[in-house]
């Protein structure tokens, strides 16, 4: 099977397996238990908080972490904006996030708290002019993902910043495409909280980091709870947070490989485009901002989920956008932001590279595609 969904996850690195296998033989303890064995986690749990702290470029007082990247939005989004809630209950996002940020201003609006979504451009990147539009004296927050995980286009989170800086507005971002992939110690500086997932970066499942700036007031979505400082319950998972430290320290080693991923991405948009009255292709024109490593595609009036079931039967794993999605039936996030009509929304495929993908395989899957497409739109040219 050539794999090209690693946008969804990714496989475990050797090395982080072996490490996950390690720590939990000898490093077993509960982190909250006062014995030496429960020092011993705790000690591992601060070594490793400290390492990635440094990774990031932040303060590790900062550095929570949860079960994942969806947990880590969700109690991100719930306790800044709980624990400002005095100063206004306006929201603003955009219509293309991922549904973890969805799901948590979903809660707050219970709260009374209100959400304003802003569309995209037509290259995918959110509208400043209706952001700024937008703002109240009641806004105290604004939550914009920094890589789109459908179709790889960069936020301009500098210039975002720059906006709610001056009305002190706290900003809100989802990195967890970004990580692993581009340094984020630039946006870390920028930015009052972001998050980031391990099985993004060919570490365990399971685990995610939440950064809240600790300049900032936590206020516990849930009450009483003891591990990471009150932020979270549940049994700290040091042997994962050990193996997603160690994965991540592998992914740093090769941030400079982004040609190398442009090379593939160019590879496999050379090959599609000779073909361009059968495909629509989403990305943004910058390629400064554009990760390169995610592809958004459609084959024109048909329906990317027959697309995605053709190729496995041929041995190619691609998805039809966010893996959190699948099963629901909804078109593209995305495209929806976009403002696509829903019906050519549902056109939607993405391709993702990752550690295993190979030009080989590139030209493949791009043979494949081709074939799937014209063998569909032959009878249709017929009429």
């Amino acid at each position: 099977m050539h794999y090209f969904d690693y946008a969804a996850t990714t496989p475990l690195h050797p090395e982080a397996a072996h490490v996950y296998g390690k720590i939990s033989q000898e490093c077993f303890g509960n982190t909250s238990s006062l014995h030496e064995i429960g020092g011993v986690a705790q000690n591992m749990l601060a070594f490793c908080r400290e390492e990635l702290a440094n990774m990031l470029g932040v303060e590790s007082a900062g550095v929570y972490f949860t079960s994942g990247g969806t947990e880590s939005n969700l109690l991100s989004i719930i306790s800044l904006a709980k624990a400002n809630k005095h100063r206004g209950k306006h929201i603003i996002t955009t219509l293309g996030e991922h549904p973890s940020v969805d799901s948590a201003l979903d809660y707050l609006k219970e709260d009374g708290f209100t959400v304003t979504a802003i569309p995209f451009t037509k290259e995918g990147f959110v509208d400043l002019q209706l952001l700024e539009e937008a703002l109240t004296s009641n806004t105290i927050l604004v939550s914009v993902q920094h890589i789109n995980p459908e179709i790889g286009t960069m936020q301009p989170l500098d210039k975002i910043a720059a906006i709610l800086k001056e009305r002190s507005i706290l900003f809100h971002s989802d990195c967890v495409q970004s990580f692993g992939k581009i340094d984020l110690k630039k946006v870390a500086k920028i930015v009052d909280s972001f998050t980031v997932s391990s099985h993004k970066v060919y570490g365990p499942k399971g685990v995610g980091v939440a950064y809240i700036h600790p300049r900032h007031r936590l206020v516990p979505v849930f009450p009483g709870l003891v591990h990471e400082s009150g932020f979270r319950g549940g049994t700290v998972n040091v042997p994962g947070i050990a193996a997603f430290v160690t994965a991540a320290k592998q992914t740093e080693e090769t941030l400079t490989h982004q040609e190398t991923y442009r090379a593939f991405r160019n590879a496999f948009l050379k090959k599609i485009m000779k073909h361009s009255e059968l495909f629509t292709v989403y990305q943004s024109n910058d390629i400064d901002q554009q990760l390169p490593q995610i592809i958004g595609l459609g084959i024109k009036n048909v329906e990317g989920q027959l697309v995605m079931l053709e190729l496995n039967r041929h041995g190619f794993a691609i998805s039809t956008g966010s893996a959190c999605k699948v099963g629901q039936q909804h078109a593209s996030k995305v495209l929806i932001a976009l403002q696509v009509d829903l019906q050519k929304a549902k056109e939607f495929i993405r391709i993702s590279f990752g550690s295993g993908t190979t030009l080989e395989s590139i030209d493949a899957l791009t043979d494949k595609l081709v074939q799937i497409a014209q063998k569909i739109h032959a009878p249709m040219m017929k009429k």
